[in-house]
């Protein structure tokens, strides 16, 4: 795997992608924050060599490169998933390649259901913890050792520091921000009724199909590493109704201004 983060990052730095100190995962439907990155470079997914390829219809599939409050960053409009029919190496492969470019640390959103009822759907959730549920590890495979070290801890995978800001940051914009636990499925369907209640009787304020796969590997990588979830639907199992992903989308939407607020008020204090 070695052979193919450095190939990856060799071709990227021939494109421009020089000494990035942030890197920035974009969920589903949210793309705003591109608006205040002064771009400096950008590169299709299917243009990098041993890249995966997006294949979600509202997941763009660019890395982007370029200027945010300051700092230099490496966007990523676009992630991957297991549902896709990608192994968690495919998954997580970017962050492997925004490490080896030199990234410091790693922000990442996404959007994602509320479990805790006094959320609400157009608010956003700062992750505290979360709950693999994706039956698998990204660290899980022959020669992990030679990467970091293999048994992980995870004991505070979210950085205090960066979170703590974050909160501070909401406050002085008059942005509800929750705090919570992000349970992370496979997908792509939804839960069912049972398995709402189950996510909420173990702990999930929040259920995805996403992030937690680059969250382990950040730590693998010693990147500080922080996420927010922009709650799109409400799951009430005792009132639950079809979801509507086109829904979701205008939600994620919604609170897109405040996640943008949140990202770059962050980065300027980095």
């Amino acid at each position: 795997m070695n052979r193919y983060i450095e190939q990856s990052a060799e071709y990227l730095q021939q494109k421009g992608f020089e000494a990035p100190e942030i890197g920035i995962i974009l969920g589903t439907g949210l793309g705003q924050i591109l608006d205040e990155v002064v771009v400096e470079s950008e590169v299709s997914y299917n243009h990098i060599p041993n890249f995966p390829t997006a294949t979600v219809e509202f997941h763009k599939g660019k890395l982007i490169y370029g200027n945010l409050s300051g700092k230099k960053v490496i966007v990523m409009q676009g992630r991957f998933h297991l549902y896709e029919g990608y192994s968690l190496a495919d998954v997580t492969f970017p962050v492997r390649v925004m490490h080896q470019l030199g990234i410091k640390k790693l922000l990442v959103s996404n959007a994602s259901g509320a479990i805790n009822l006094k959320f609400k759907k157009g608010e956003i959730m700062l992750i505290d913890d979360h709950i693999n549920l994706q039956g698998d590890s990204p660290l899980a495979f022959r020669g992990v050792e030679l990467m970091g070290e293999r048994f992980v801890d995870m004991s505070a995978p979210y950085d205090v520091e960066m979170n703590s800001k974050f909160e501070q940051i909401a406050k002085a914009n008059n942005i509800i921000l929750h705090k919570g636990v992000y349970a992370s499925v496979i997908g792509p369907q939804l839960e069912t009724r049972a398995e709402y209640r189950y996510l909420k009787i173990i702990g999930a304020d929040a259920v995805g199909m996403s992030t937690v796969p680059e969250v382990i590997v950040a730590n693998h990588l010693g990147l500080a590493v922080s996420a927010l979830s922009v709650l799109t639907d409400e799951c009430d199992p005792d009132h639950l109704k079809p979801v509507d992903i086109n829904e979701i989308i205008a939600m994620a939407g919604k609170a897109e201004p405040h996640m943008t607020t949140l990202f770059t008020e962050l980065i300027k204090q980095l």
